[in-house]
């Protein structure tokens, strides 16, 4: 292992070391209670609090008259203390009074109903009167709390999603078309309109699409309005942002993303971003067999970091249960802390949590916090985010370092609207995210870091490149992807690739007509099976298979032709028994494989875990790992290894030779390591000194 000495600034320039903190809402309580959370959040070893994110009937209680005076308290309480604060705007939840006096700043349904004042991010982003009210009250605030020394970044509003269908919005909608398409004709070919006689006249004929009353039969529209609710939150954002940022420069300003939900495209907004944060809430089953919640979570964390080239902040977790799933299962001890440090292994310079208190009633009443109802400091939840709190201390080095990769998946949000709005090949189980995911599960398990982009990043600064049902291929991208192969990279694709262009347009010719060259195939048809079907893939070359190895084929089995490629599996059953299921294309110095069809996990490990040893990529750790255990590496003046045990049984690790240490308790680990059920350790790899490796076998412990 070589360490790199690249580093990133701090997250916030006030603090070098690892954020630990999370949501706290002092307004929702009484004064008396806030001298004994002080004195709780110190020891649960919290540095950070963001404030202010739901707060602004308590900030501004009838129009015009402000009341910022608990919230000036609470901050100079924190100041005391040592804590940093993150302001958010309160822009996620509007005043009963606001949507009285303005009901035009409600949100309006697909169904054409405006809503009720109630619940949260129901607003509408294009009310010029919401948008001046809220960037009104992020300059206030700004004005007021921009300079304290405790302020340590701004959350603008929260967990943005949504679409709005009013006729502010539709209005903005046509508009965008029209800078888009330039004219109706150019508008009409793109979507093709003629179909069903559905061409359009004039712009005021145009409506946003979607069930139950609206157009679902153009994709292009679909798309485009999936395109232009994106730009809507973006420039909802920006609203606030941008006065913020005029009026207190110079403190960095963020937005709580949510992993791959489906309503906002991140790599939009990005760009406008500080320092990119998401909130993360998966759910654990507690079931020993299967890893992939963990996987997912991975990912995600994979994807954050990439948005931005550089460590993010997870803004929102919880240490316990959470009421937004069917089955509130406690997470059992050792989840917690595995949870935070996966996401600190993974690029996290961060991690908070909602809440810091139980509140007593309402939506959440029973979601988990740091403090719960029944107040007790020695509670196991508490005592857990306590001694993280320790940990993530002991851990301030690894802040600002880097995780480089030499793979990246691409994962993009129009390519995954695109196979969402087509009615073909099945309408349930295309399952883009689940593909995806599939792809990035034998790099979690084999401890090779992996990036996680959109297919309009730059991929020249990759060896393996991984694009699973690249459905859409927009301008552009097959020229950059046919250079990454010419020039040396190494590709993999997939079944439904290559096969609509940016309007959701079919391309004619067989797919994947763009990225034909390089892969050296051509599509014919494509066999959606029935939920209980299997076909086979049989290995037919010895070049990376071994002949006549197996696996299922599930879903999703296109029928290929190959031109200039070499088969390296064919399919085993049906009428298409036989023909290519696996191919490889040398192009130029580099390679391109084609998967013709969805197949199982065995497989993926088999393709993917041999062109990583093909490739000598670098794994975090130079050892085996058991299954279920994953390693990831952050390096900066030394490299930081954690091992992650994401299983409900116990598990010994042989390491390799050399001495490991424990960055927080400075254990020395020789031959093997011992983890407990959900259990983590961070070391530091360090060469045997004379004799010490000869008393380690008597000294080894537990992490």
């Amino acid at each position: 292992m070589k360490p790199t000495s690249k580093r990133f600034p701090p997250l916030v320039a006030k603090f070098p070391g690892i954020l630990h903190g999370g949501d706290y809402n002092p307004e929702q309580w009484p004064k008396a209670v806030w001298a004994e959370d002080d004195r709780l959040m110190a020891k649960a070893n919290w540095n950070v609090v963001t404030l202010g994110i739901f707060s602004w009937v308590s900030l501004e209680p009838e129009e015009g008259r402000f009341t910022f005076e608990w919230l000036d308290e609470i901050f100079e309480t924190q100041a005391r203390a040592g804590r940093l604060v993150g302001l958010a705007t309160p822009s996620a939840a509007a005043p009963a009074w606001l949507s009285k006096k303005y009901p035009e700043t409600l949100r309006t349904g697909a169904d054409g109903i405006r809503r009720r004042h109630g619940n949260r991010v129901n607003f509408c982003w294009t009310s010029p009167v919401y948008r001046r009210k809220t960037r009104e009250m992020a300059r206030r605030l700004a004005e007021r709390y921009g300079n304290h020394p405790a302020l340590a970044y701004w959350h603008v509003s929260n967990e943005f999603g949504g679409e709005c269908y009013c006729e502010l919005c539709q209005a903005a909608f046509r508009e965008w078309l029209r800078e888009r398409y330039g004219s109706l004709d150019a508008l009409n070919q793109a979507y093709w309109t003629a179909f069903w006689s559905h061409t359009y006249t004039d712009w005021d004929q145009i409506e946003a699409p979607g069930a139950p009353h609206g157009e679902t039969s153009i994709m292009g529209l679909t798309l485009d309005w999936k395109r232009f609710t994106t730009d809507q939150i973006v420039g909802f954002y920006l609203n606030e942002a941008s006065a913020i940022r005029e009026t207190a420069p110079g403190v960095p300003v963020t937005t709580n993303l949510m992993g791959t939900y489906d309503g906002l495209d991140p790599w939009k907004i990005a760009p406008h971003l500080d320092f990119a944060a998401w909130d993360s809430y998966p759910f654990f089953s507690g079931r020993p067999t299967d890893a992939s919640t963990w996987v997912y979570v991975s990912f995600t964390h994979e994807l954050n970091r990439s948005l931005k080239d550089r460590p993010f902040l997870l803004m929102e977790s919880t240490p316990s249960s959470s009421n937004w799933y069917p089955v509130m299962r406690l997470k059992r001890p050792g989840m917690h802390r595995l949870e935070e440090l996966q996401a600190v292994a993974h690029g996290a310079d961060g991690v908070q949590y909602f809440q810091w208190r139980q509140g007593r009633g309402s939506g959440e009443q029973f979601h988990g916090a740091v403090v719960a109802h029944n107040q007790r400091e020695d509670a196991r939840v508490f005592r857990e985010v306590a001694e993280l709190g320790e940990d993530l201390k002991a851990l301030s080095g690894v802040a600002g370092t880097h995780k480089p990769a030499e793979v990246a998946l691409v994962y993009d949000w129009e390519v995954a609207w695109s196979i969402e709005a087509v009615a073909g090949p099945c309408t349930k189980g295309r399952d883009y995210v689940a593909t995806v995911l599939d792809h990035y599960r034998p790099f979690w398990e084999e401890g090779v870091p992996a990036d996680v982009i959109s297919s309009d990043c730059d991929f020249g600064k990759y060896r393996l490149l991984i694009a699973p049902m690249l459905f859409m291929v927009k301008p552009a991208v097959a020229e950059r992807l046919a250079a990454f192969v010419k020039d040396g990279g190494t590709l993999v694709t997939t079944y439904w690739s290559g096969v609509v262009d940016e309007h959701v347009q079919a391309f004619v010719g067989g797919y994947p007509q763009p990225l034909r060259e390089a892969l050296g195939i051509v599509s014919e048809e494509i066999d959606a099976l029935y939920e209980d079907e299997l076909n086979t893939v049989v290995a037919a070359s010895a070049s990376l298979f071994e002949v006549g190895e197996r696996f299922e084929a599930r879903g999703l089995c296109e029928l290929i032709h190959v031109e200039t490629a070499e088969v390296l599996a064919t399919y085993g059953g049906d009428f298409y028994a036989g023909r290519a299921a696996v191919t490889r294309n040398r192009f130029g110095r580099g390679e391109a494989y084609y998967v013709a069809s969805r197949n199982d996990k065995a497989f993926q490990k088999a393709l993917l875990g041999r062109l990583i040893d093909r490739l000598d990529l670098e794994r975090a750790v130079p050892f085996d790992l058991p299954e279920g255990v994953t390693a990831t590496r952050r390096s900066g003046d030394r490299d930081y290894v954690f091992l992650l045990n994401c299983t409900a049984a116990s598990m010994r690790i042989p390491l390799s030779r050399g001495i490991w240490r424990d960055v927080r308790t400075g254990s020395a680990f020789g031959d093997w390591i011992d983890l407990d059920a959900f259990g983590s350790a961070v070391l530091v790899f360090e060469p045997a000194a004379r004799g010490e490796d000869l008393i380690l076998a008597a000294n080894q412990g537990r992490a």
